[in-house]
């Protein structure tokens, strides 16, 4: 089955998240990824978090459907090489530091002159212009000056991290849009590229709702509200019986309705002042009571069945083995079955998203550092003999 990127050649510069999950994503669809790594060490994410047989088993999903080219790009070699292959890419994915590629001479104006149908993605933590472009930055760095970290937590306690690197993810996922809409700018008119910066913190900001216009009009600054969303009412999370949470989203007009009836507060559910959202907000301590009352009466599981009857959206808090164990995550084939090297199984998240005719797939594992070394550079022509010293060297 034909997939919408078959005949897109991608190569990738970048390591840990945001250019390589970007770079992970194209490959499920269908590009050809060449992952270009340091030899010896190769991507820091390969030792990242637990390791199975020196590996870290992150690396089986991050890296799968890519071609693991080894270069070392200080060497006018190894720089070499990616000219001679951006003659035949179509994008470049990096997120190296603001300048690092045009010390090497790999910039991006060079690389447009030999091969002007190049798109290519930057990423970077402030962005390739600006006064901050030459700070370090991380995806939390990130997350806090785009406004998430200042809004995560309880009320009065330190701000607490996301606990995944979200702010490289967004960064990912607008990096992927902006590629493919380069490639559709490209192929449909006139045929050059163009290039994308994306910056971290720019991209957790462009996900902050309505914190500006409020700000601008009102000259409100929104606080950390723990397990409550302001300005929304009902939405929490409520402790049942068993100490359990259930996640209670009640702020739609006739979901409220549906709600209170459901809990027994028809008092509630018929209060012309509650009638409405901005009418529930002012007394979201009052509903809130309401329904914590409830459900400290009812196990978890029997406060779900109940609003789910009622067509109340809710749901509990899962955490990984709850994911694992899932029906619904299975019938959506959300939990992938695949192996590691040696050939232990292992369990990946699906392909997303989810396409009805080109669907994505995975066709081959994450590979070993350096597999497909060999395989490039004899493509470029370059000789075996050569490629022996450029080993001895430690270009490749």
């Amino acid at each position: 089955m034909s997939k919408p990127l078959d005949g897109i050649r991608v190569l990738e510069l970048g390591q840990l998240i945001a250019g390589p999950f970007a770079a992970k994503m194209l490959g499920e669809f269908g590009a050809d990824v060449i992952k270009v790594e340091p030899p010896g060490t190769g991507d820091p994410l390969r030792k990242w978090r637990l390791l199975h047989e020196g590996t870290s088993v992150w690396w089986a999903a991050q890296s799968r459907n890519k071609r693991s080219l080894t270069l070392d790009l200080r060497q006018a070699e190894a720089q070499d090489v990616i000219r001679q292959l951006v003659r035949e890419t179509d994008v470049l994915v990096e997120n190296f530091r603001p300048g690092m590629l045009e010390e090497w001479g790999l910039g991006w104006e060079v690389l447009r002159d030999i091969n002007p149908r190049l798109v290519m993605l930057r990423v970077s933590g402030y962005g390739q212009t600006g006064p901050y472009r030459d700070r370090p930055g991380f995806g939390v760095i990130g997350e806090a000056m785009g406004g998430l970290r200042h809004l995560s937590g309880e009320p009065g306690r330190t701000p607490v991290r996301v606990g995944v690197s979200i702010g490289d993810s967004l960064s990912a996922l607008h990096g992927v849009i902006g590629i493919l809409l380069a490639l559709r700018q490209r192929d449909q008119h006139g045929g050059e590229g163009q290039m994308i910066d994306v910056a971290l913190y720019e991209s957790v900001f462009n996900m902050m709702e309505s914190l500006l216009p409020e700000h601008s009009v009102f000259g409100a600054v929104r606080q950390p509200a723990g397990s409550s969303l302001p300005g929304i009412a009902p939405s929490n999370a409520y402790r049942c019986a068993d100490g359990k949470y259930a996640l209670i989203a009640g702020n739609g007009d006739s979901i409220f309705r549906r709600l209170m009836e459901a809990i027994g507060r028809n008092d509630l559910a018929e209060d012309p002042a509650l009638a409405h959202n901005d009418g529930r907000v002012k007394q979201v301590q009052r509903i809130d009571d309401a329904i914590g009352e409830w459900t400290a009466q009812h196990g978890l599981d029997d406060v779900l069945d109940a609003l789910n009857r009622a067509r109340i959206p809710s749901g509990k808090i899962y955490d990984i083995a709850d994911i694992a164990g899932d029906p619904h995550y299975q019938a959506r084939g959300m939990l992938l079955d695949a192996q590691l090297d040696d050939g232990t199984p292992v369990r990946l998240p699906g392909v997303l998203p989810k396409l009805s005719a080109t669907p994505g797939s995975v066709e081959r594992p994450a590979p070993r550092l350096g597999q497909h070394t060999d395989e490039i550079l004899a493509g470029l022509g370059i000789a075996e003999d050569t490629r022996a010293a450029w080993r001895e060297r430690n270009i490749i």
